[in-house]
């Protein structure tokens, strides 16, 4: 059986996951209908973002470790 701690954590993730990704969809439907039309998703975009959330998810498993 899991451990609670380890339960929660995962439940912790998942919501902050969630959100993080329904707000990113809304900003993104709000700039297409500021624009009036349509945003696409170049190659370009989908590196930066990889690259960022990968930044991110370094900086979290950095975290409690003491390194800056």
């Amino acid at each position: 059986m899991m451990e609670p701690w380890k339960r929660n954590a995962l439940i912790v993730g998942a919501v902050v996951g969630l959100l993080s990704g329904l707000i990113a969809a809304y900003l993104w439907i709000q700039r297409a209908e500021q624009s009036q039309s349509q945003v696409k998703l170049t190659a370009q975009d989908g590196v930066k973002v990889g690259i960022s959330v990968l930044s991110v998810l370094k900086q979290i498993a950095e975290l409690g470790t003491g390194r800056r």
